[in-house]
């Protein structure tokens, strides 16, 4: 690999770098849009019978969502397309793009059209212990149905362009989304019965504007080469839907989370199905900003050293883009542990949104937050093994954390223990999936160096718990503070400081992470 002379930096860590800053920021964005979107309707709504039937109307599409358009963009096609564009090879490239936008179109139309058929039944199976929500899910499930159609076609319009090194025109998808479910919250709340179905309606218009429109703008100037074909016989074609199958018929845990979650909720009283989602929402944001950005940006880079056989460039870049995610995400864990009451009030609670809702919802957020590292690893690592076009064994290693994970499930229905446990479980079960993902890649490139992980996890653990029992015992200050405004304010320092510390802690560690900031410091002042 060359290097920059002058900077003593290599050209693909700076372009993944460079990636990975604009997929952050546009990530941060939609992550900061994502909880507006929940202070608005929390503020409108609160907790309770008709929030659990909206949280729980996501279930059919999101299920059609993960185990198809999401399956093929992930894992299958763009390893494909970046490998037919590395050989210079375009217009097969193209030609494969084509093929699977056709196929999987008609499959996922007529996919949406048996869901929103049997809508009715499929809610009777999803609502579990609230029966009586049947009726509200159907109407809002039949509403969000199509937009899965939007979100394939968009998906596999920005795997084209992540592939193209265009990174911020996607970032924009997830902002207009979040931005059609708060117009609906707001506009049509109060038009529509349940005012809930509103943020259904805005989240369809959302997604065909951020997923269809933007992306197909994009796609024209970047010069797309689609010819409607179903050329199946294609060798890059059926690569790709060799390599979706596994994805098909596994249940990795990361992908069904949410949604056995939401069916486990069911279970306990009003309300309790927004709190959960709420609280995985809140610990899912350091996972959007740091594991899903890097994953994004790395992706295109680590599929093509693997199809150059270059495996040290593979496995040094994965190293590195690991221990990254490490250092930026145990900070986070120790401030959402150390003050989940007090940012869960500070978001919340006003409006319909209750001291009561307040006390069901902190406890659950901070044993989700235990696994906040764990499960921003995971698209990193899954990403290596699409990178490889090796899908079968994630998924295999997937399916048997999400069997863990049910068991730990029911466990926890059947012995009527707190929903906060529900976070404990999935941190186990995240982290056991991290660690053998791990461990199988150092198997697979032998040039992920695992150690100099552990020994980046171990000084991250040091620094982060250092700075978080000084915030724990901070946040109980910030109490005292009835003022509301002021309050936030001072909760924000609090961060703001315990972020500052936590650099400083891992720079007198020696971690080489910190450089990162140290580079982006160093060009602010330039």
């Amino acid at each position: 690999m060359a290097i920059n002379d002058e900077t003593g930096t290599n050209p693909t860590q700076t372009s993944v770098a460079r990636a990975g800053g604009i997929m952050m920021a546009s990530l941060f964005l939609s992550r900061v849009l994502g909880i507006i979107r929940d202070i608005v309707t929390a503020s409108l709504f609160g907790q309770n019978e008709h929030t659990d039937a909206y949280r729980i109307s996501y279930q059919i599409p999101d299920l059609l969502f993960f185990l198809v358009a999401g399956g093929a963009l992930s894992s299958a096609f763009i390893p494909v397309f970046s490998e037919y564009l590395a050989k210079k090879e375009d217009d097969e490239a193209w030609t494969v793009y084509s093929v699977v936008l056709c196929v999987m179109s008609i499959a996922l139309v007529v996919l949406i059209g048996v869901a929103w058929v049997l809508a009715p039944q499929i809610s009777a199976i999803v609502c579990g212990g609230k029966a009586n929500l049947i009726g509200e899910v159907t109407l809002m499930s039949r509403i969000v149905l199509p937009a899965q159609f939007a979100f394939f076609i968009g998906g596999l319009m920005m795997g084209t362009l992540y592939a193209r090194g265009v990174f911020s025109v996607p970032g924009l998808g997830p902002n207009i989304y979040n931005l059609g479910i708060i117009a609906g919250a707001v506009v049509l709340g109060h038009v529509v019965s349940p005012g809930v179905a509103g943020m259904s309606w805005g989240a369809l218009v959302g997604a065909l504007l951020g997923n269809i429109v933007v992306p197909l703008w994009a796609m024209k100037k970047v010069g797309v080469k689609f010819r409607p074909s179903l050329q199946l016989q294609h060798p890059g074609v059926k690569k790709v839907f060799r390599l979706m199958l596994p994805v098909i018929l596994g249940l990795s845990l990361p992908g069904v989370y949410a949604l056995i979650l939401q069916y486990f909720s069911t279970f306990y009283d009003q309300g309790s199905n927004t709190a959960v989602d709420t609280a995985n929402r809140l610990m899912q944001a350091p996972l959007a900003i740091f594991g899903q950005s890097l994953a994004l940006a790395a992706f295109p880079v680590l599929s093509q050293f693997w199809s150059l056989d270059n495996k040290p460039a593979f496995g040094s870049q994965l190293t590195k883009s690991l221990r990254t995610v490490v250092d930026l995400t145990l900070p986070v864990t120790a401030i959402l542990v150390a003050l989940p009451w007090q940012i869960v009030r500070a978001l919340f609670e006003h409006g319909q949104f209750t001291a009561t809702d307040t006390a069901r919802t902190a406890p659950i957020l901070q044993t989700f937050s235990l696994g906040v590292a764990a499960w921003c690893l995971h698209p990193l690592l899954m990403r290596g093994y699409f990178a490889m076009q090796k899908n079968v064994k994630p998924i295999v290693m997937g399916t048997v954390a999400t069997a863990v994970f049910v068991g730990f499930g029911w466990t926890i229905v059947v012995l009527r223990l707190p929903a906060a446990w529900f976070g404990l479980a999935g941190t186990v079960s995240a982290t056991m999936l991290v660690v053998a993902m791990m461990l199988d890649l150092r198997r697979e490139a032998d040039s992920v160096d695992v150690r100099s992980i552990a020994g980046t996890i171990g000084k991250a653990l040091i620094a982060a718990t250092a700075v978080g029992i000084p915030v724990w015992l901070l946040g109980k200050v910030c109490d005292l503070i009835t003022f509301k405004p002021a309050n936030i304010c001072a909760l924000v320092l609090l961060g703001l400081a315990a972020a500052w510390g936590y650099y400083f802690l891992t720079k007198l560690l020696g971690m080489s992470e910190t450089s990162y900031l140290d580079r982006a410091l160093n060009k602010r002042k330039r």
